[in-house]
């Protein structure tokens, strides 16, 4: 076997076992306080969809995190990239909201399955703590 076919083979195995990493999941709300969830958030339409509640922004910020987009009470931006290293996640999201579109990056640590903090490279000590929501 020539030694590019064995490394084929390594990562065919490697990859068939499953011991590759998982991509963390962001899917569902997250809130600034975790204790104010159901304040920030509501089940809303026949389908009941996870939703900005009411008044809101008076209990904290939050964001609600599909597969392709993300939602804050104001604007909905498109994942455009997604890059994992180790416990930070950086995207590119595309938003629009009202008249203006932009490119925004975000830079999230991952503390745990129900914590993650919003870096802001450059500027020391700027960062936000979410916590998700269970709706």
């Amino acid at each position: 076997m020539k030694p590019y076919g064995r490394i084929c083979a390594i990562v065919a195995v490697l990859v068939a076992s499953g011991d590759c990493a998982q991509a963390y999941d962001l899917t569902g709300a997250w809130a600034t306080s975790a204790d104010q969830c159901s304040k920030v958030f509501a089940r809303k339409g026949r389908a009941s969809q996870v939703a900005f509640a009411n008044f809101s922004g008076i209990y904290g910020g939050g964001f609600i995190a599909e597969p392709s987009r993300l939602r804050g009470k104001f604007e909905t931006c498109a994942i455009k990239s997604r890059k994992e290293d180790g416990q930070t996640i950086n995207m590119v999201v595309g938003c629009a909201s009202g008249v203006m579109t932009s490119n925004i990056q975000f830079f999230i640590k991952t503390v745990d399955e129900t914590t993650i903090v919003r870096q802001f490279p450059g500027i020391d000590g700027m960062e936000v703590t979410y916590h998700r929501c269970q709706i």
